[in-house]
């Protein structure tokens, strides 16, 4: 879930071809749900951003597992392990 527009999720599926939707979440309601959206630094500037997390959720809707520190080059194995 990004907080991203409709329009600039669309271009990403398009640039990568990617076969399924991505979602969007422009107001925010999901990301603050989760607890994902605060402060965080890049560059030696701090501001409001998305902290990339995933949440491993079973077929009932329970989270198993909840992965805060993301690897983008680990990441499907860190998946894997939860």
């Amino acid at each position: 879930v990004s907080p991203d527009s409709q329009k600039k999720q669309g271009k990403f599926v398009a640039k990568y071809k990617l076969p399924y939707p991505l979602l969007t979440d422009e107001d925010r309601v999901v990301i603050n749900a989760f607890g994902v959206w605060g402060p965080k630094k890049f560059m030696g500037r701090l501001f409001d951003g998305l902290h990339r997390t995933t949440f491993v959720i079973d077929e009932n809707g329970i989270i198993e597992e909840v992965i805060s520190d993301v690897k983008s080059k680990q990441h499907a194995d860190q998946i894997l392990k939860a």
